[in-house]
């Protein structure tokens, strides 16, 4: 007998409970799939929120390590496996009050792996499961890389459960998990070597390159060693360490080598083929509505072709229930809007930015204004011992935002006033006038300064 629902969600991360939740609380009819023994996500479990404990640890003997001539006179000691330890408790207790709060909300939760049979008709294992409906929202795995001795890397899920650090250690790749996990061992460990492999001729090529530059300086200042144009052609692994190497013929011996070079959609066990679902290696073709080439079909976070972060997975959920719930129920479906989509690197200082590159600009000949400056000397920040802050506004012939970036230990609270001057459209004169009465001496209240130079001189006359 197949069992039928109006909804079926393939995925239990952030992206898949928000979308099961919100068509069971509209009254659908919702099983949610997983294959992981441990439901809850990569965000909750090994990601977005298990790496903040490391975080905040990090962010603290970095801040103290910069306020020794100014005051601090003995720095904290840090314990790994304690830290290790916290966030175990937090990321532990995730499987089961997933599992309770799907329960006690009426969703099925069934365990297995889902592979579509025609384009409603789904296998679980061995169980037929209709659905109406179906999102996908199966995530992203670590990225298959194409040398010897690749399985001798360690995942950041390895890297969040280390029972200690390493004194040296080798990132595979310049991205997100590279720089923050770079950041945690030089902040929270002893080690005496950490390097960053890129094999493109600069890291982090989704952010602003002249804003990089300042970060990979603030970060081979607190002993990060960052290499590009690095070819891995093996890793060799020995009784007690592992041998990287290169191209060039080079061997770097470390104690461990992690993957950090980015993570694709989990979509492989799905026979998307037979469910009429079109993909590609970026993932599965979504339109605005987060419907699929399958019009009974929605995909939500990093399976999908969109952007991978979790809080854009949460968006995408909101919209693609949104418009199951339209098409059922009747009333106003939505449309997702990337234009003012945030992201943080949890570096000291972090990095965030908002809205366009510079370079993005210049490709599509968009005519801008800028306003930069680098190593601050604003009193925010001489009081704190930070040299790397740094920040870039650019806007566009309208005196609106077009992006934001930020380097700053603030740059998580900074980056969102940016944000909400682009959805809004907000002009930067307004931008500008809102942050004067913004309580001082905070990060905040430096807006202005970052503003002062797209404001005229006549502006005053209004006052």
């Amino acid at each position: 007998m197949i069992k039928s629902y109006d909804a079926v969600v393939i995925g239990s991360g952030t992206g898949g409970q928000t979308a099961a939740h919100i068509l069971n609380e509209y009254g659908l009819s919702v099983a949610l799939v997983e294959n992981s023994p441990t439901p809850g996500g990569v965000c909750a479990l090994a990601g977005c929120q298990a790496k903040k404990w490391y975080y905040e640890a990090a962010e603290t003997m970095a801040r103290a390590r910069h306020l020794e001539e100014k005051g601090v006179t003995r720095l904290p000691e840090t314990d790994w496996t304690r830290i290790r330890d916290e966030k175990r408790t937090f990321t532990q207790a995730i499987p089961d009050a997933t599992r309770k709060g799907l329960k006690d909300a009426g969703i099925d939760f069934i365990a297995g792996t889902a592979a579509f049979q025609d384009k409603t008709l789904l296998m679980v294992d061995k169980e037929s499961i209709q659905g109406r409906y179906i999102v996908l929202a199966t995530g992203a795995h670590p990225t298959h890389l194409p040398f010897a001795g690749a399985e001798h890397m360690a995942t950041s899920s390895d890297f969040l459960e280390l029972d200690r650090l390493p004194p040296r250690i080798a990132f595979v790749g310049g991205g997100f998990i590279s720089f923050e996990f770079a950041h945690f061992a030089a902040h929270l460990g002893s080690a005496a070597e950490i390097h960053i492999l890129e094999a493109a001729s600069r890291p982090l090529s989704p952010f602003d390159g002249e804003m990089v530059d300042q970060l990979v300086a603030a970060s081979r200042a607190e002993g990060i060693q960052i290499q590009t144009d690095v070819q891995i052609t093996g890793i060799e692994k020995t009784a007690d360490s592992c041998v990287v190497h290169t191209g060039d013929g080079a061997n770097l011996i470390v104690d461990l080598v992690v993957h950090g070079a980015g993570r694709s959609p989990a979509i492989a066990s799905l026979d998307l083929e037979k469910g009429h679902v079109g993909y590609s290696r970026q993932g599965i073709t979504v339109d605005r509505k987060m419907r699929t080439t399958n019009p009974q079909v929605y995909a939500v976070g990093d399976c999908a072709a969109t952007v991978q972060l979790s809080r854009v997975a949460d968006y995408e959920a909101c919209v693609a229930a949104k418009n199951i719930l339209a098409d059922i129920q009747g009333g106003q479906g939505a449309v997702m809007d990337y234009g003012a989509v945030p992201a943080i690197l949890f570096t000291y200082p972090q990095y965030a930015k908002v809205g366009a590159t510079e370079e993005e600009l210049k490709t599509k000949k968009i005519r801008y204004y800028k306003s930069m400056d680098v190593n601050l000397s604003w009193p925010t920040y001489r009081r704190i011992g930070m040299t790397h802050a740094a920040y870039k506004v650019l806007v566009d012939e309208k005196s609106r935002v077009l992006g934001a970036h930020i380097l700053s230990d603030n740059a998580s609270g900074l980056i969102n006033i940016f944000k909400q001057a682009i959805q809004t459209g907000q002009r930067v004169e307004a931008l500008y006038w809102e942050n004067v009465m913004t309580p001082y001496p905070t990060r905040e209240s430096d807006i202005i300064y970052m503003l002062k130079p797209f404001i005229a001189d006549d502006s005053l006359a209004g006052l």
